[in-house]
């Protein structure tokens, strides 16, 4: 299928990529795992496993619970979502490209023989190696730079800087137990007031702003990202439409889709 894009991941900054390329007119479909954990979860694509469908932005991506839905989705003008994390369709489909929009750090299977054309979104990636094009994740000058020999930056493990506030907008639980919640994406919240909580103990805001992202409930681990707050004024709105690193992101993943096809002199007639 000469304009089938397969993207491996459903989160918040994949989702950019996929938005991207589904208004373009490239058919994509959305590899997820089984239970994905998503903390933007209203700006994630990837939800849909979770919750059957989420539109972001105009455009609806469902669920498909088998492989012989996704046609019927796409006859829609939908995007397909699968559950399908070792990437078992591509065999199936073959792709013209694949897009690892994980965002895991690190390599998580993708490699050059998925399509004739790879991509990969930040560190973990070596262009010209593990893929054709790597795509730098990390804010600032580069981000969004295509690279086509070497790798993206390695992972700082510091979250990005949003309205003056870096570690300290972002939540991590404090034990590992179920965790419930008190507050919804898009509310307004305090420091130190309540958002959530792991088998009664009480998770709270780490600082003034809007409750940005907030992990499904459920059992979460020690240690795990599941909440953040974006400290700027006016930013409710931000919480159900795509950032600007996502959008920087899938603008990228565009143009190294698009090199790939000039070079590969492929037509993208369905």
């Amino acid at each position: 299928m000469n304009n089938l894009v397969i993207v491996r991941g459903g989160g918040d900054l994949a989702s950019g990529v996929i938005l991207k390329l589904h208004r373009c007119g490239f058919r994509v479909l959305v590899l997820e795992s089984d239970d994905p954990s998503c903390i933007r979860r209203t700006v994630s694509f990837g939800d849909s496993v979770h919750i059957g469908s989420v539109t972001l932005e105009g455009t609806t991506a469902v669920f498909a619970g088998s492989t012989a839905e996704i046609g019927a989705i796409w006859d829609k003008g939908q995007v397909p979502v699968l559950s399908d994390e070792s990437g078992f369709i591509l065999s199936i489909l073959k792709p013209m490209a694949v897009v690892d929009a994980i965002i895991a750090k690190k390599n998580l299977g993708t490699s050059k023989k998925m399509a004739p054309i790879t991509i990969a979104l930040g560190p973990g990636f070596e262009a010209g190696v593990d893929v054709d094009t790597v795509i730098e994740t990390n804010r600032g000058h580069d981000l969004g730079r295509l690279i086509f020999e070497g790798t993206a930056s390695e992972n700082t493990g510091v979250p990005g800087v949003v309205g003056g506030f870096g570690i300290e907008r972002v939540i991590y639980s404090s034990k590992a137990g179920r965790l419930t919640h008190t507050r919804k994406i898009g509310d307004r919240v305090a420091k130190g007031e309540t958002i959530a909580a792991i088998d009664g103990t009480d998770v709270v805001a780490s600082i003034d702003g809007v409750l940005r992202g907030l992990i499904r409930e459920g059992s979460v681990p020690e240690g795990m990202k599941i909440a953040d707050i974006d400290p700027r004024e006016g930013s409710e709105g931000y919480c159900f439409t795509i950032s600007d690193k996502a959008n920087a992101l899938g603008g990228a993943a565009l143009e190294a889709l698009l090199i790939g096809v000039r070079k590969h002199g492929f037509s993208l007639d369905q």
